[in-house]
């Protein structure tokens, strides 16, 4: 009975692979996504720009609205848990639903957000704008765009370039925050990101297709809409039965942790053991959106058509735990100079191989569910990391990040080599 199952899904997949083919191969439809992808990228430049401006301006609107670094840090816990809990909702609705449909909530999520931040007077009002940032997933929104428009060939260097976007919306978001906040007052920002929200909310309704899957996938799409509710718990727990997707998931949440950790204390580290100042904290963190261009927009395409995913993931892990050794040895800022390179390059690599061997090992019909799944990630993190990070901070110091991504690295490698993680070892182009 298993094996004639696993033999019918693997006829299925193929079957999808071939439609997708087909259908995306015409000269026609090569032309019109690479457009939309195009424009996918542009929408999300334009989100994380917004996003980013309010990042750098925030906790100084906390800090006057009375909040102390306690109250900031609920404020902060807040937003993860939110982001967390909307995820995979988010992923659901896009699969039943469609693209167009999908972005445009994340666009008017991002608006109401930046509106009602733009009228936060007091502390309460202030947590209140935190609600709309449920439905604000505008990156996993563009992944879900792009994996529905690319073979599985094209999709890592496709989900790479996001990277640039990325880099873009923590560079120029940053800086163009506080260059306003400065000139105009601390609600301008705001303002501005309210406008080009909207903007962008026109543009993915006028823009973006209704459906950007295969046609043979939106039949299925609607019949899996009518049986099944976007925020069907047992849906999304479906696809982490599937086979090998548990595995990698565990492995994806792991291997960044200790680094998320980091960075979430960094602004605390770079204070009180860089003995850096808040101008030269934000020229390091911009330095680091740099080196995420360069790795994701530049480089990962290129391993991708060398190197099986197996490959990039295992030598990913390894580099990760040479950072670990290297960070727990570090004393100056410019020895984390030296360690960003590889740092970035392992993050990015493990973050995207990963995403990559997850959408190919669910159904066409539930590449939405699955990147909404992933880009929960980063709110865990965000959601347990203040308080594992801090403690980690306070008993054991700096060295201890490093220690831990030693450790478990390590460990994730030799269970990737004693399961054969992917189980299909293919080479991405």
């Amino acid at each position: 009975m298993d094996e004639g199952a696993s033999a019918g899904g693997e006829k299925q997949e193929l079957k999808f692979k071939r439609e997708i083919l087909q259908d995306q191969n015409k000269p026609e439809n090569m032309i019109q996504r690479q457009q939309v992808i195009r424009l996918t990228y542009l929408i999300t430049a334009v989100d994380l720009t917004c996003l980013f401006m309010q990042i750098g301006i925030i906790p100084y609107l906390a800090k006057s609205l009375g909040l102390d670094s306690v109250g900031f840090g609920y404020l902060q816990t807040t937003f993860g848990v939110l982001q967390l809990l909307g995820g995979p909702i988010f992923g659901r609705f896009a699969d039943q639903f469609g693209a167009r449909a999908a972005l445009t909530l994340s666009s008017l999520s991002g608006s109401a957000f930046f509106l009602l931040l733009s009228v936060s007077t007091s502390a309460p009002l202030l947590f209140l704008s935190r609600i709309p940032s449920v439905f604000m997933h505008g990156l996993p929104g563009a992944q879900i765009v792009i994996t529905d428009l690319t073979t599985p060939a094209e999709r890592v260097d496709a989900l790479g370039k996001l990277g640039l976007c990325f880099g873009m919306g923590v560079i120029i978001g940053s800086s163009l925050g506080g260059i306003l906040s400065t000139q105009y007052g601390i609600y301008f920002p705001s303002y501005v990101a309210l406008v080009a929200s909207l903007i962008s909310t026109v543009v993915v309704v006028t823009c973006i297709p209704a459906h950007t899957k295969p046609k043979s996938e939106q039949a299925t799409q609607q019949s899996t809409s009518q049986s099944s509710s976007v925020f069907s718990l047992m849906e999304i727990l479906r696809l982490l039965k599937l086979p090998g997707v548990k595995e990698v998931f565990f492995i994806k949440i792991l291997s960044g942790l200790p680094t998320g950790l980091f960075l979430i204390m960094f602004s605390i580290i770079s204070m009180n053991f860089f003995g850096l100042e808040a101008a030269q904290t934000g020229y390091l963190m911009s330095y680091f959106g740099v080196l995420q261009m360069i790795v994701q927009g530049l480089i990962i395409g290129r391993l991708t058509s060398r190197f099986t995913e197996r490959t990039l993931l295992m030598s990913s892990v390894v580099v990760f735990s040479g950072v670990g050794l290297a960070m727990a040895l570090m004393t100056s800022v410019f020895h984390y100079c030296l360690i960003a390179l590889p740092m970035v390059f392992a993050l990015c690599t493990v973050g995207i191989i990963t995403d990559s061997i997850l959408t190919k090992s669910v159904p066409p019909s539930d590449t939405g569910a699955m990147l909404g799944i992933c880009a929960s990630v980063p709110p865990l993190t965000r959601t347990v990391g203040p308080t594992i990070g801090g403690v980690l901070y306070k008993k054991f110091g700096v060295s201890s990040f490093g220690y831990l991504q030693l450790v478990v690295n390590i460990a994730l490698f030799l269970y990737i080599l004693k399961n054969k993680i992917p189980h299909k070892e293919e080479k991405v182009q």
